[in-house]
């Protein structure tokens, strides 16, 4: 598995280059980033984070002090602003009861990915995304990419696999390195944007077409 996983990630960068992933200005934007971009657009998280810069807000203790309504409105471009609201409130709560970002980066994956899922709102996705960008520790990140084209790879056992045996794919069988990690997410993410779309894909162009078996039914089959 080791080696497919490598040589998956090798055809996706020489493919695609570089895609100096995460899409945000700082570790604070980062955190308010992966929380904001749960169930919308990152257009639509842009637009938010742009009204916290506006206002001073994107600072984590600043988030704690403002009030949750005022916080709300801003970043009401997000969509399902209220709820976001109270989990980057809580969040920055956590932050600051912990001692900062600096302090955090001093903990181990494990012990902060059970801190941050204990914060309401906060799931593995999420978690493991503040994790690997903000605080530069290797965690893999599973999204709705990352399943798609596992699957159409034919890497899955089965769509019911849970996050955490998805993840552990790549945690078992690749170097833990954090510029590795970010790369090859972000390399899945600009795949499934670019060839491997939901609906209709662009099999024919894809890099990963030799080692797929989605891809060779469909070219068979057309």
């Amino acid at each position: 598995m080791g080696r497919i996983l490598e040589k998956i990630y090798f055809l996706l960068y020489n493919h695609f280059g570089s895609q100096h992933w995460w899409p945000g200005d700082g570790e604070v934007e980062i955190i308010v980033g992966a929380v904001l971009t749960q169930n919308t657009s990152w257009r639509n998280v842009e637009r938010a984070i742009a009204n916290l810069k506006d206002a001073g807000l994107v600072d984590i203790e600043a988030i704690n002090k403002v009030s949750e309504n005022e916080f709300a409105n801003l970043i009401k471009p997000s969509g399902f602003y209220r709820i976001k609201a109270q989990r980057l409130k809580e969040l920055a709560r956590y932050i600051v009861e912990s001692g900062g970002i600096s302090n955090l980066k001093s903990k181990s994956v494990e012990e902060l990915r059970r801190e941050l899922k204990s914060v309401k709102g906060i799931g593995d996705e999420t978690a493991d995304s503040i994790i690997l960008y903000a605080l530069e520790k290797p965690i893999f990140v599973v999204d709705s990419y990352t399943r798609r084209i596992l699957s159409r790879l034919g890497l899955l056992e089965g769509q019911d696999m849970s996050y955490s045996e998805v993840q552990e794919l790549f945690m078992k069988n690749l170097k833990h390195d954090v510029k590795m990690f970010n790369e090859f997410h972000a390399l899945f993410v600009k795949l499934a944007k670019t060839y491997c779309t939901k609906n209709a894909p662009l099999c024919v162009q894809c890099p990963l077409r030799l080692l797929c078996s989605f891809s060779s039914k469909r070219i068979l089959s057309g």
